[in-house]
């Protein structure tokens, strides 16, 4: 699985042009499920994403999580994260994993954040989403499953 988290100052989504999920403080983060990923993957990166401590303390310092921080947690599923770009100018999806088992994993993820006790909205599944945010920093890490499970 691939996530791009955004440390931000709020953060909201809306779906197919219905409100869907908003948040304060905290991040936002576009996942993608590649071909095959499995529960493992979804929450070794919810635990990772957790976890992060990419927030300031009160010496200036990125040394708090979210979790820390009392943070909320914007998830948006994004397949266009497994694209493979590397050949020509249109990218392939090929490597995404198909819809039904991606939904899957992405629950699992939400559902492995809300048991670290974080506040979660999201995006919803398939649908056409615009998503308006206002970075914090700007911070943005990007975590991919299969490099930091080697």
């Amino acid at each position: 699985m691939k996530a791009v988290i955004q440390r931000v100052e709020r953060a909201k989504v809306v779906a197919d042009g219905e409100p869907s999920g908003e948040i304060g403080k905290g991040l936002a983060v576009l996942l993608g499920a590649a071909v095959g990923d499995t529960e493992k993957e979804a929450m070794f990166l919810a635990k990772k994403t957790a976890n992060l401590r990419i927030f300031e303390d009160e010496e200036g310092k990125m040394n708090l999580s979210v979790k820390n921080i009392g943070g909320e947690i914007l998830v948006v599923s994004n397949f266009t994260l497994c694209a493979d770009a590397s050949s020509g100018n249109r990218p392939s999806y090929i490597n995404a994993e198909r819809p039904e088992k991606a939904e899957r994993l992405i629950e699992i993820y939400k559902e492995c954040l809300k048991s670290e006790g974080i506040n979660i909205a999201s995006g919803v599944f398939g649908a056409d989403m615009k998503i308006t945010q206002v970075d914090d920093g700007p911070v943005t890490i990007i975590l991919d499953s299969e490099e930091l499970m080697k």
